[in-house]
Protein backbone atom coordinates (compact mmCIF):
# COMPACT_ATOMS: atom_id res chain seq x y z
CA UNK A 1 0.00 0.00 0.00
CA UNK A 2 2.98 2.46 0.52
CA UNK A 3 6.53 1.95 1.52
CA UNK A 4 5.96 2.04 4.80
CA UNK A 5 2.87 -0.30 5.52
CA UNK A 6 2.36 -3.53 3.37
CA UNK A 7 -0.89 -5.86 3.09
CA UNK A 8 -1.39 -9.31 1.38
CA UNK A 9 -4.14 -11.43 1.34
CA UNK A 10 -3.31 -14.88 1.79
CA UNK A 11 -6.15 -17.68 1.98
CA UNK A 12 -8.09 -15.25 3.40
CA UNK A 13 -6.20 -14.03 5.69
CA UNK A 14 -4.99 -10.19 5.03
CA UNK A 15 -1.12 -9.80 6.05
CA UNK A 16 -0.47 -5.97 7.02
CA UNK A 17 3.26 -5.49 7.53
CA UNK A 18 4.93 -2.02 9.27
CA UNK A 19 8.03 -1.59 6.91
CA UNK A 20 10.79 0.78 9.21
CA UNK A 21 12.82 -1.99 10.30
CA UNK A 22 15.71 0.64 10.60
CA UNK A 23 13.48 2.72 12.67
CA UNK A 24 12.45 -0.29 14.46
CA UNK A 25 8.89 -0.11 12.72
CA UNK A 26 8.40 2.83 14.75
CA UNK A 27 5.20 4.90 13.45
CA UNK A 28 5.07 8.52 11.85
CA UNK A 29 2.10 10.39 10.70
CA UNK A 30 2.29 9.35 6.85
CA UNK A 31 2.58 5.44 8.39
CA UNK A 32 -0.25 5.82 10.93
CA UNK A 33 -2.19 7.08 8.11
CA UNK A 34 -1.14 4.00 5.70
CA UNK A 35 -1.91 1.41 8.85
CA UNK A 36 -5.51 3.50 9.43
CA UNK A 37 -6.09 2.88 5.24
CA UNK A 38 -4.95 -0.81 5.30
CA UNK A 39 -7.58 -1.98 8.20
CA UNK A 40 -9.97 -0.27 6.84
CA UNK A 41 -9.35 -1.94 4.01
CA UNK A 42 -9.41 -5.23 5.15
CA UNK A 43 -12.78 -4.38 7.07
CA UNK A 44 -14.39 -3.75 3.54
CA UNK A 45 -12.95 -6.78 1.52
CA UNK A 46 -15.39 -9.49 1.28
CA UNK A 47 -12.48 -11.72 0.49
CA UNK A 48 -10.64 -11.56 3.85
CA UNK A 49 -11.96 -12.73 7.01
CA UNK A 50 -9.03 -12.53 9.40
CA UNK A 51 -6.09 -9.90 9.73
CA UNK A 52 -2.62 -10.31 10.69
CA UNK A 53 -0.90 -7.16 11.41
CA UNK A 54 3.07 -7.18 12.14
CA UNK A 55 6.63 -5.65 11.58
CA UNK A 56 9.20 -6.31 9.20
CA UNK A 57 13.11 -6.84 10.36
CA UNK A 58 12.72 -8.75 13.76
CA UNK A 59 10.58 -6.06 15.33
CA UNK A 60 6.87 -5.20 15.91
CA UNK A 61 6.94 -1.76 16.52
CA UNK A 62 8.42 0.22 18.73
CA UNK A 63 6.01 3.07 19.31
CA UNK A 64 5.87 6.54 18.16
CA UNK A 65 8.36 8.01 16.04
CA UNK A 66 10.17 10.54 18.19
CA UNK A 67 12.64 11.61 15.95
CA UNK A 68 9.93 12.82 13.79
CA UNK A 69 8.26 14.44 16.54
CA UNK A 70 12.02 16.03 17.74
CA UNK A 71 12.01 17.33 14.52
CA UNK A 72 8.63 19.01 14.05
CA UNK A 73 6.16 16.06 12.69
CA UNK A 74 3.04 16.46 15.15
CA UNK A 75 0.15 13.79 14.91
CA UNK A 76 -3.57 14.97 15.75
CA UNK A 77 -4.97 13.94 18.86
CA UNK A 78 -8.44 14.53 18.70
CA UNK A 79 -11.33 12.95 20.88
CA UNK A 80 -13.37 12.77 18.26
CA UNK A 81 -12.67 10.58 14.82
CA UNK A 82 -11.60 7.41 13.73
CA UNK A 83 -7.90 8.55 13.05
CA UNK A 84 -5.13 8.09 16.50
CA UNK A 85 -1.82 8.65 16.64
CA UNK A 86 -0.49 5.01 16.08
CA UNK A 87 -3.39 4.89 12.93
CA UNK A 88 -6.40 2.19 13.19
CA UNK A 89 -6.70 1.90 17.59
CA UNK A 90 -10.08 3.46 17.38
CA UNK A 91 -11.19 1.29 14.66
CA UNK A 92 -13.62 -1.09 15.47
CA UNK A 93 -13.58 -3.32 12.97
CA UNK A 94 -16.24 -6.48 11.70
CA UNK A 95 -13.55 -9.22 11.53
CA UNK A 96 -10.40 -10.10 13.87
CA UNK A 97 -7.18 -9.04 13.85
CA UNK A 98 -4.51 -11.08 15.38
CA UNK A 99 -0.68 -9.73 16.28
CA UNK A 100 2.12 -11.70 15.51
CA UNK A 101 4.81 -9.95 17.29
CA UNK A 102 8.73 -10.72 17.23
CA UNK A 103 11.19 -8.41 18.99
CA UNK A 104 10.27 -5.04 20.78
CA UNK A 105 6.24 -4.17 20.89
CA UNK A 106 6.65 -1.24 23.32
CA UNK A 107 5.24 2.27 23.75
CA UNK A 108 2.31 2.96 21.32
CA UNK A 109 3.66 -0.49 20.12
CA UNK A 110 1.94 -1.89 22.84
CA UNK A 111 -1.27 -0.40 21.96
CA UNK A 112 -0.86 -1.49 18.76
CA UNK A 113 -1.19 -5.19 19.95
CA UNK A 114 -3.75 -4.34 22.91
CA UNK A 115 -6.09 -2.98 19.78
CA UNK A 116 -5.28 -6.81 18.20
CA UNK A 117 -8.21 -9.05 19.29
CA UNK A 118 -4.89 -12.09 19.50
CA UNK A 119 -1.51 -11.81 19.80
CA UNK A 120 1.39 -14.45 19.52
CA UNK A 121 4.64 -13.36 20.16
CA UNK A 122 8.34 -15.17 19.83
CA UNK A 123 9.80 -16.11 22.98
CA UNK A 124 12.69 -13.19 22.59
CA UNK A 125 9.44 -10.53 22.52
CA UNK A 126 9.12 -7.78 24.95
CA UNK A 127 5.99 -5.47 25.64
CA UNK A 128 6.22 -2.28 27.93
CA UNK A 129 4.74 1.13 28.54
CA UNK A 130 8.27 2.33 27.41
CA UNK A 131 6.78 5.76 26.45
CA UNK A 132 6.97 6.28 30.08
CA UNK A 133 11.11 7.40 29.99
CA UNK A 134 10.32 10.04 27.70
CA UNK A 135 6.62 11.66 29.11
CA UNK A 136 4.89 10.60 26.12
CA UNK A 137 1.48 9.91 27.29
CA UNK A 138 -1.13 6.88 25.75
CA UNK A 139 -3.76 8.29 23.87
CA UNK A 140 -3.89 5.15 21.58
CA UNK A 141 -6.45 3.61 24.31
CA UNK A 142 -3.81 1.61 26.23
CA UNK A 143 -5.18 3.59 29.86
CA UNK A 144 -8.43 1.47 29.17
CA UNK A 145 -8.02 -1.48 27.06
CA UNK A 146 -4.44 -3.13 29.20
CA UNK A 147 -6.68 -2.66 32.60
CA UNK A 148 -9.63 -4.68 30.99
CA UNK A 149 -7.08 -7.33 29.42
CA UNK A 150 -5.13 -8.06 32.59
CA UNK A 151 -6.16 -6.10 35.47
CA UNK A 152 -6.72 -2.96 36.99
CA UNK A 153 -3.73 -3.50 39.61
CA UNK A 154 -1.45 -5.56 37.00
CA UNK A 155 -1.83 -2.18 34.13
CA UNK A 156 -1.66 0.65 36.72
CA UNK A 157 2.24 -1.82 38.06
CA UNK A 158 3.48 -1.39 34.01
CA UNK A 159 2.15 1.63 33.16
CA UNK A 160 3.81 3.89 36.18
CA UNK A 161 7.26 1.89 36.24
CA UNK A 162 7.56 1.25 32.66
CA UNK A 163 9.44 -2.35 33.03
CA UNK A 164 9.52 -4.67 30.14
CA UNK A 165 7.28 -7.53 30.23
CA UNK A 166 8.78 -10.69 28.44
CA UNK A 167 6.82 -13.02 26.70
CA UNK A 168 6.54 -15.70 29.37
CA UNK A 169 5.41 -13.14 31.67
CA UNK A 170 3.18 -11.58 29.52
CA UNK A 171 1.81 -15.14 28.61
CA UNK A 172 1.59 -16.07 32.27
CA UNK A 173 -0.31 -12.80 32.93
CA UNK A 174 -2.52 -13.03 29.96
CA UNK A 175 -1.21 -10.05 28.00
CA UNK A 176 -0.50 -12.39 25.38
CA UNK A 177 -2.42 -15.37 24.19
CA UNK A 178 0.80 -17.84 23.02
CA UNK A 179 4.25 -17.93 23.13
CA UNK A 180 6.16 -19.18 20.31
CA UNK A 181 9.65 -19.87 18.68
CA UNK A 182 11.45 -16.94 17.78
CA UNK A 183 10.76 -16.25 13.55
CA UNK A 184 7.81 -18.23 13.66
CA UNK A 185 5.09 -15.61 15.65
CA UNK A 186 3.60 -14.91 11.77
CA UNK A 187 3.42 -18.59 10.76
CA UNK A 188 1.65 -19.31 13.54
CA UNK A 189 -0.66 -16.13 13.44
CA UNK A 190 -1.18 -17.38 9.80
CA UNK A 191 -2.13 -20.71 11.47
CA UNK A 192 -4.86 -19.27 14.02
CA UNK A 193 -6.14 -17.12 11.63
CA UNK A 194 -6.82 -20.01 8.85
CA UNK A 195 -8.73 -21.98 11.91
CA UNK A 196 -10.86 -18.80 12.32
CA UNK A 197 -11.39 -18.18 9.23
CA UNK A 198 -12.06 -21.69 8.54
CA UNK A 199 -15.48 -21.22 10.77
CA UNK A 200 -18.95 -20.10 9.93
CA UNK A 201 -18.27 -16.66 9.90
CA UNK A 202 -21.84 -14.92 11.00
CA UNK A 203 -21.95 -16.12 14.48
CA UNK A 204 -18.51 -15.93 15.11
CA UNK A 205 -18.88 -12.25 14.07
CA UNK A 206 -21.57 -11.88 15.93
CA UNK A 207 -20.36 -13.39 18.97
CA UNK A 208 -17.37 -11.00 18.48
CA UNK A 209 -19.08 -8.09 18.44
CA UNK A 210 -20.95 -8.88 21.50
CA UNK A 211 -18.48 -9.31 23.52
CA UNK A 212 -16.57 -6.28 22.78
CA UNK A 213 -19.89 -4.55 23.17
CA UNK A 214 -20.58 -5.24 26.46
CA UNK A 215 -17.78 -3.37 28.02
CA UNK A 216 -20.17 -0.45 27.43
CA UNK A 217 -23.65 -1.45 28.68
CA UNK A 218 -25.29 -2.76 31.94
CA UNK A 219 -26.03 -6.56 32.69
CA UNK A 220 -29.87 -5.71 30.79
CA UNK A 221 -28.43 -4.00 27.85
CA UNK A 222 -25.48 -6.65 27.57
CA UNK A 223 -28.21 -9.50 27.76
CA UNK A 224 -30.53 -7.48 25.02
CA UNK A 225 -27.39 -7.41 22.86
CA UNK A 226 -26.40 -10.41 22.58
CA UNK A 227 -29.70 -11.56 21.45
CA UNK A 228 -29.85 -9.33 18.82
CA UNK A 229 -26.93 -10.21 17.36
CA UNK A 230 -27.41 -13.91 17.64
CA UNK A 231 -30.60 -13.65 16.26
CA UNK A 232 -28.94 -12.08 13.44
CA UNK A 233 -26.81 -15.22 13.15
CA UNK A 234 -30.03 -17.19 13.00
CA UNK A 235 -31.67 -15.21 10.35
CA UNK A 236 -28.45 -15.40 8.53
CA UNK A 237 -29.31 -19.19 7.45
CA UNK A 238 -26.04 -20.17 9.11
CA UNK A 239 -27.67 -21.86 12.89
CA UNK A 240 -29.76 -24.02 10.73
CA UNK A 241 -27.20 -24.94 8.27
CA UNK A 242 -24.79 -25.88 10.78
CA UNK A 243 -26.84 -28.20 12.46
CA UNK A 244 -27.64 -30.01 9.03
CA UNK A 245 -24.34 -30.82 9.21
CA UNK A 246 -24.47 -31.98 12.41
CA UNK A 247 -27.17 -33.82 11.76
CA UNK A 248 -25.07 -35.85 8.79
CA UNK A 249 -22.62 -36.98 11.08
CA UNK A 250 -19.90 -33.70 10.90
CA UNK A 251 -18.28 -32.54 14.13
CA UNK A 252 -19.31 -35.10 16.10
CA UNK A 253 -17.56 -36.84 19.55
CA UNK A 254 -15.63 -33.53 19.62
CA UNK A 255 -13.95 -33.74 16.32
CA UNK A 256 -13.39 -29.82 16.06
CA UNK A 257 -13.28 -28.97 11.99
Amino acid sequence: MSETVSMSIRDRVAVVTIQRPQHRNAVDLPTAKHLLAAFKSFDANDEADVAILTGAGGAFCAGADLKALAAGERKPVNPDGEFAPMGPTRLRLRKPVIAAIEGPAVAGGMELALWCDLRIVGRSAVLGIFNRRFGVPLVDLGTFRLPRLIGHGRALELILTGRPVEAQEALAIGLVNAVVDDGTALESALAWAKKISAFPQNALRNDRMSVIEQWDLDEASAIANEIKHGLATIQSGETLSGSSRFSDGVGRHGKFT
